[in-house]
């Protein structure tokens, strides 16, 4: 079996596990931006250590940083810490399954935004694909205890739904912002890029969550200190799952990696039943399977 596929797999593993740890924070002892720090404040040492550990054991220096990468780089950062906040505090409405569901409308959201704002052309294909994923969306936006496929406009006007859509639309903008950050570096090794690219991310975004957790929550950066045990899990599951889909990039087209990783949605629901004894209706089955030919579509879309 080819190492990129194992790769994938272990990243979409470990990433679904980052989410249930920070469920877990936000319903015990968190708040959503506490949960969501510990996903930053735990890794970027790890992550730091590493670049070192690397660039030493292959006599790299560490390339200059410019304007442009830090433009691109916060961007994303803020973007992504923002849209894990989305995703934690969807929780509270909907099961830990639909909230990653809602969040793989990433790729559907990125199609369409590049067509809006960006005039990026999109195959007969990819406008299929982002029908199919409405639809998905619609079904999902009904509350919870209804199991029926028709449509609801205050469902659909839903904070789980606002949240969901919002995630996913700021996961692909903080993509796109690492991905410029990354290209923007001036190294030829491409793991020596994206490393230490996460790591510089990382930092920045503990820096600004934590100043405004001392601003607008004072006492919940001590609280996100004492949760270490649960909270360091929660960063070294973030390093992993971000250095893995760093590396199956490398060496594997986006669009496989992408297809393959949508694997998560599976790990998702076995959580959502095992672990958090949660029960998922025959609508909701059929909105989730919307989304993720929706997503499989936007994949072949633009292979």
């Amino acid at each position: 079996m080819p190492s990129w596929i194992l790769i994938t797999l272990g990243a979409a593993f470990a990433q679904n596990l980052r989410f249930m740890l920070q469920r877990h924070l936000k319903a015990t002892e968190l708040s959503t931006a506490g949960a969501t720090l510990s996903r930053f404040l735990f890794s970027f040492p790890l992550v730091a250590l590493l670049v070192w550990i690397y660039a030493t054991a292959r006599g790299f220096d560490l390339p200059p940083l410019t304007p442009r990468f830090w433009v691109a780089a916060l961007t994303g950062g803020v973007a992504q810490i923002t849209a894990t906040m989305c995703v934690v505090a969807l929780f509270s409405h909907r099961s830990f399954a639909i909230g990653i569901t809602f969040k793989k409308t990433e790729v559907m959201l990125t199609a369409l935004f590049g067509l809006i704002l960006l005039g990026e052309g999109i195959s007969a294909l990819g406008i299929i694909a982002i029908a199919v994923g409405f639809a998905g969306v619609v079904l999902l936006s009904a509350p919870s205890e209804t199991n029926n496929t028709s449509f609801s406009l205050r469902g659909f006007l839903s904070p789980a739904v606002g949240l969901g859509l919002l995630s996913g639309a700021l996961f692909g903008v903080s993509a796109v912002g690492y991905r410029a950050a990354s290209l923007s570096l001036a190294a030829d090794d491409v793991f020596l890029r994206a490393s230490y690219t996460l790591a510089l991310v990382t930092i920045s975004q503990t820096a600004l969550l934590s100043l405004w957790l001392i601003w607008r929550e004072p006492g919940q950066l001590t609280r996100v200190f004492r949760s270490w045990r649960v909270s360091g899990l929660v960063g070294v599951t973030s390093m992993l799952g971000s250095l893995g889909w760093f590396t199956a990039f490398t060496l594997q087209t986006a669009a496989y990696v992408k297809a393959l990783g949508q694997i998560e949605l599976v790990f998702s629901f076995l959580a959502s039943w095992i672990v958090f004894k949660e029960t998922t209706t025959r609508r909701e089955m059929c909105g989730v399977l919307l989304i993720v030919v929706s997503v499989l579509l936007i994949v072949l879309a633009f292979k």
